[in-house]
């Protein structure tokens, strides 16, 4: 069964940074793209950011361009959010996706995890 698995979640002040990390099992991970979502509580989920399988194409949700990055080691099959000069209004849970031949770009998933909370104080 496939399994991707949420961690660097976490308190921490508006302008310091977080690192989420999703590990992937049981699934060929080249074949996936791989997005994070969040959703804060009585809002939409929000698309964050995705990477193509090979990493080569990444895009990002409006709200966070600039400050977030996604990467991807293949080797480990492992996806990244490096989120800095985080804001309030990044609380949300966050979790990551993976879309079979997908795109970076899109709001849908074949499979996903059980997410990692962010809060940020201000």
């Amino acid at each position: 069964q496939v399994e991707l698995v949420e961690s660097g979640g976490g308190l921490v002040q508006a302008g310091g940074s977080l690192r989420l990390s999703c590990a992937a099992s049981r699934l060929t991970f080249t074949r996936y793209a791989m997005r994070w979502f969040r959703q804060a509580p009585g809002k939409e989920r929000e698309f964050v950011a995705g990477i193509s399988w090979s990493g080569s194409s990444t895009v990002y949700g409006d709200s966070v361009k600039g400050r977030f990055t996604i990467s991807r080691d293949n080797a480990k099959n492992t996806v990244n959010l490096q989120m800095n000069s985080l804001k309030p209004e990044d609380t949300a849970a966050y979790y990551c996706g993976a879309s079979y031949l997908g795109g970076a770009a899109g709001s849908t998933y074949e499979y996903r995890g059980q997410g990692t909370q962010v809060t940020v104080s201000s």
